[in-house]
Order: structure tokens, then sequence, then C-alpha cells
């Protein structure tokens, strides 16, 4: 009989939180909730933790480590957004817990150092293209892979290219064609650097080089991802555009949940279609593939302005063209550093006060 898995959620009011927990409803012979943390919405659960607040509030981050480093806690699923995800993370990792990720800024800021702590056991990652990877490589020999193919829904405005994007709303930006997100995420596929950010994370779950992985936009969102082998041949994992099935894989590896979502109806896919990403007019990927490719603490500088600029778009105070302008524009003004856990955090510190400080100048 297969042991109930105590399971935590960090974020569990925010959409892979709350669709977490919908997995652990329809499994509780596999399942259990066993700790939580909530923002200003309740997740209205009972379980052995329920930790209300955010980092660096009174107590919060002392209740946090103490969960996630719980005797009982079996696995965290990691979904606080941002760079504030990084500290109960590497927590749950030194207490060599099992982590299910959905946040790409832990292995954007500290890849290398986040995946020496997880050791052979890994990161399960939440993020449906990197799910689509992990399930095309079961199996497969690290030597076999030629290249990593991450697919892109464009966005709400790769199909208007003669779009003005000094011009684009709030509200324009927050209507994405295919997926239900958080503000931040949402904005991120508009930019194209969730790409970026993909291309990184890509890079240490995988250890695959930086050149080695591409960009493709998939409109249909049908093919999550997909990899080439040395062989000529294509690996594509398809499914629906529900985040449940990402969840349910990271929980139950290595088996697989019954009916975690209903399967596509091959008969009304239609045409499947894909092109390459256009990096002059949505530039945020070569942006980060060159950040990760300098290293040190400029990965994290460019999360952390990004998360800024996103911010600062949100509260209509620069223009939507003005996130990726404001992004670039930071890392050249980085001095360098950020080889260690601390040095990191540095860089997100100095990153995030730049930008502040100067955001009517990078407007």
């Amino acid at each position: 009989m297969t042991r109930l898995l105590n399971i935590v959620i960090l974020g569990a009011t925010g959409s892979i939180g709350r669709q977490t927990l919908d997995v652990i409803d329809r499994n509780p012979e596999r399942l259990r909730l066993f700790g939580l943390t909530e923002g200003r919405r309740s997740a209205s659960r009972h379980a052995e933790y329920v930790i209300q607040g955010q980092a660096g509030e009174p107590d919060f981050d002392a209740r946090v480590n103490e969960m996630v480093t719980d005797p009982r806690c079996d696995l965290v699923v990691v979904a606080i957004p941002g760079a504030r995800a990084l500290a109960p993370t590497m927590a749950a990792l030194e207490a060599e817990k099992q982590i299910a990720l959905a946040t790409k800024e832990v292995l954007v800021m500290a890849g290398a150092l986040v995946m020496k702590a997880a050791g052979a056991g890994g990161i399960r990652p939440i993020d449906s293209e990197h799910s689509a990877i992990w399930q095309c490589l079961w199996g497969e020999r690290k030597e076999s892979i030629r290249r990593l193919i991450i697919t892109a829904s464009g966005g709400p405005f790769w199909a208007h290219p003669d779009l003005d994007l000094d011009q684009v709303t709030v509200e324009q930006a927050l209507n994405h064609p295919r997926w239900s997100m958080g503000p931040k995420v949402t904005v991120d596929s508009a930019t194209l650097m969730n790409k970026g950010l993909e291309v990184i994370e890509a890079h240490h779950l995988f250890g695959v080089p930086l050149n080695n992985i591409s960009v493709v936009v998939h409109p249909q969102s049908a093919v999550h991802s997909l990899v080439e082998f040395v062989d000529g041949s294509l690996k594509a994992q398809l499914g629906r555009p529900d985040m449940r099935l990402p969840i349910s894989i990271a929980l139950a590896f290595p088996d697989r949940l019954a009916d975690a979502i209903p399967p596509p109806n091959l008969e009304e896919l239609g045409p499947l279609e894909f092109y390459p990403l256009d990096e002059t007019r949505f530039p945020a990927v070569r942006l980060a593939r060159r950040a990760a490719h300098a290293g040190g603490g400029r990965p994290a500088v460019l999360n952390a302005a990004n998360e800024e600029a996103v911010n600062a778009f949100l509260a209509g105070e620069i223009p939507f063209s003005g996130i990726i302008r404001t992004v670039e524009r930071t890392l050249e003004a980085f001095a360098g550093g950020g080889e260690d856990l601390e040095g990191i955090l540095e860089a997100d510190r100095w990153s995030r006060a730049y930008v502040k400080e100067t955001r009517g100048i990078l407007r």
C-alpha cells in the first residue's frame, strides 16, 4: 500500500497553489495537505501548519522554515512568486526535502547552488514547458540530447506585428490568449521574458548548454515542449493547457495519477504551427541568455529588474516597452559579483534599488 505523501504548499492562494489543492483533494489515497502559506486571501484549509503573511513579516520566515524542515514533511511545492521563494526552497533542500518547483526565479537566480543542494533527488518541475521536457527525457541518456525546444504561445502581441508596444495598456497585456495566470507571469508572457527565464531554468534543470536550448512560437499551446536527439528524432509532449497535469506529475512521480485532466481530442486539435521567435521585436530571450552566459549575479539582476519593471508597468509608471529597456540598462549598470548565495542576494537587492531610484530615467 502506498504511503500518504505529506505536502507543503508555499503560496496556496495563487493559481498554482489552488490547482495543487485541487489535485490533492482528488487523490486523498495518495496525497495529504500537511502545511501551507497564504497571503491576504485565505485558502480555508485545515493542516498541521497554516501560515498567513508574507516574507519579511514578523515570525513568518521562522515559521515557514520550521514547516518546510519538519521531519514529517515529504515534499514542498514552491509557488511563491518571485525572488522571495529562494530562501525557503534552500531551507527545504538543506533538510533533504523533495521540491516541486513552479517559481522560475529560484533557478534563474541561483541555479547552480540550488541544483547542488538538491543532489541526486533533483528538482521536479511544475512549469508546463519544463515538465514536458522532463517527461520526454525519462529513460533517455544525457549524451543522446542534441537540443531542448521550449514552446511559447507568443502572448497577446506576437500575432499583431503592427501594434505599437509603447501604447500597450495593462488590460491588453493581461489578456493572455491561452493560459490563466497571475499578473506578473502574464506580463512576462507578453514581453516573452518568461521564455528567457525558462531557458535559464532548463539549463540548470537538465544540464544542457544554453546554446542548445531554443524557443519557438507555437500559438496553439498543445505541444508544451520538445527534445531533439542526436539521431534526428524529436519527442514532444502534448496536452491541454491545464496546470493540473504538470502538478500531478510532479507530486506523484514516478507514477501517474489517473484522470489528472481530460486528454486532448486529436481530431479537434487542427493544424499545429511553429514559428521562429522574432528577437528584435521581443529581445527578452536574447537578454536572458546573455545574462546567464555572463553568470555571477547577473541572472539575479535580470530577474529583480524585471520584477520591479513589471510592477512599475502595472502601476502605470512606465510603458510596456519600458520593461525590457529597464532590464537591459540595469544589467549594463551592474558592476559584477554574486558568486555565492549572499552575493546573489546582494545583486538582487542592488538591482531593485537601482530600478526604483532610476525609474523615471529608464522610461
